[in-house]
């Protein structure tokens, strides 16, 4: 699955790596994004791409107001194309999540889980699969929605958690957005897990676990907070970010 992940490139490294056009909202850089905040999407507009905010937690259409059932942040993909909540935007409206990392938390035994961060080696930013929506949320106001598409986990991660969010290559991207041309049986074909050579995963501090807690300290491995403690109590104190956008 995927639970929490980290973005903090800038509005022109937005644009320049994943040629997006037109007007950016705002972003803060952050390092510990949670479900239900608003985070960067890209879609496919008029054939060119667009970066849009979209409420992290998938909601379908037919949501009814006032009481909605509970957002999903991510859709497996083994039966995207047929659960009725994820089908139709399977089919019409495909998007980009991007992402510098992601968190995945292993279980131990009856203790606590820990918290391990996974990244492109070369430190490159990705893009995970997405779905999107506009629903009317909890407040009655429509919102555009997103979940994270997952598969099974690589050898890599499998020995962490089960799950895995689809990370698509960049020469992906198009067929991935372009619902009109690449159907939902050809885009079905890109659901599959990310190379184990392409990632490195390492265990971080327990600080992650608070949504709350944001900072580039939370995704430093743990062997540097140990030679660091104030990193660690910086990235417990400092506050979460709301992910509130404007248009520049």
């Amino acid at each position: 699955m995927c639970g929490r992940y980290a973005l903090f490139l800038t509005l022109d490294e937005l644009r320049h790596v994943f040629g997006i056009l037109g007007r950016l909202p705002e972003t803060e850089p952050r390092w510990n994004i949670a479900p239900g905040q608003d985070v960067p999407i890209v879609r496919l507009v008029e054939g060119v791409r667009r970066l849009a905010m979209a409420r992290w937690g998938f909601l379908p259409r037919w949501a009814k107001a006032g009481s909605p059932p509970a957002p999903m942040i991510n859709a497996r993909g083994e039966t995207i194309d047929t659960k009725p909540s994820f089908r139709d935007a399977f089919r019409h409206r495909r998007c980009l999540v991007i992402a510098n990392g992601f968190h995945e938390w292993q279980a131990r035994g009856k203790g606590p889980k820990r918290p391990f961060h996974a990244r492109a080696k070369d430190g490159a930013p990705f893009a995970m699969a997405g779905i999107w929506e506009r629903a009317r949320g909890a407040d009655g106001t429509e919102h555009d929605f997103v979940a994270i598409v997952t598969t099974q986990a690589n050898a890599l991660l499998a020995p962490i958690h089960e799950r895995m969010p689809v990370l698509l290559p960049p020469d992906a991207w198009d067929d991935w957005l372009d619902t009109a041309r690449v159907g939902p049986e050809e885009a079905k074909t890109l659901i599959r897990p990310a190379p184990e050579d392409w990632l490195e995963v390492y265990p971080i501090a327990t600080a992650v676990n608070r949504a709350a807690s944001d900072g580039p300290a939370l995704i430093v491995p743990v062997p540097g907070f140990a030679k660091d403690p104030e990193a660690v109590e910086t990235a417990k104190k400092k506050p979460g970010v709301g992910g509130q956008a404007k248009l520049l």
